[in-house]
């Protein structure tokens, strides 16, 4: 069983590797954002569980399929162990904006299937993102919303700021993991 203070989850785009109107469509396509994967290493010597939860609707626009899908995760993974983090889990909504699906975020589908995975009660288990769709999923579990200003995280805290309540902010997930390795050590 996992205690909920050691799970933190993770979007993947403009958090832990470079974001893309583009798509990252292939592994050559993914690139860690600055700080990112110490960050990960950070996490891993301190007890976190990391998942990440992530948005891939390039799968229903057909701009890459499973298998390529699955070769930027693996990349990721092991850019991730090299820097001696880990990743325990992965989930990801395969389906397009206007599906209507119970997984997209901000629909809270994906987090609550870390849930069910990790035997946790998502009630202010971290979870770090750079969009309005992060923080709203978060927010549908009772989860802790954490923004990071990296990716699209700038844009949002510009659009949305004193109205995004008691969303805490930070400039990358590097910030992030140090406050929260702090806060547990504490």
């Amino acid at each position: 069983m996992y205690r909920a203070a050691q799970l933190v989850i993770l979007d993947r785009d403009g958090v832990i590797n470079r974001d893309s109107d583009a798509f990252i469509r292939t592994a050559s396509d993914w690139r860690a954002i600055d700080g990112s994967l110490e960050a990960l290493a950070l996490f891993a010597e301190n007890g976190f569980n990391v998942a990440v939860a992530t948005n891939q609707s390039g799968l229903a626009r057909g701009h890459f399929d499973l298998a390529a899908l699955s070769d930027i995760h693996r990349t990721m993974v092991d850019a991730v162990a090299a820097a001696g983090g880990r990743i325990d889990r992965i989930v990801f909504c395969p389906h397009g904006p206007e599906s209507g699906c119970d997984c997209r975020k901000p629909a809270p589908g994906m987090l609550l299937q870390l849930a069910q995975l990790f035997g946790v009660d998502l009630r202010d288990v971290p979870f770090i993102g750079d969009s309005l769709s992060d923080l709203q999923a978060a927010q549908a579990v009772g989860a802790r919303g954490i923004l990071v200003r990296s990716g699209k995280g700038g844009a949002t805290e510009k659009a949305f700021g004193a109205d995004m309540g008691d969303v805490e902010v930070f400039d990358d997930l590097l910030q992030a993991a140090r406050f929260l390795v702090a806060e547990i050590q504490h």
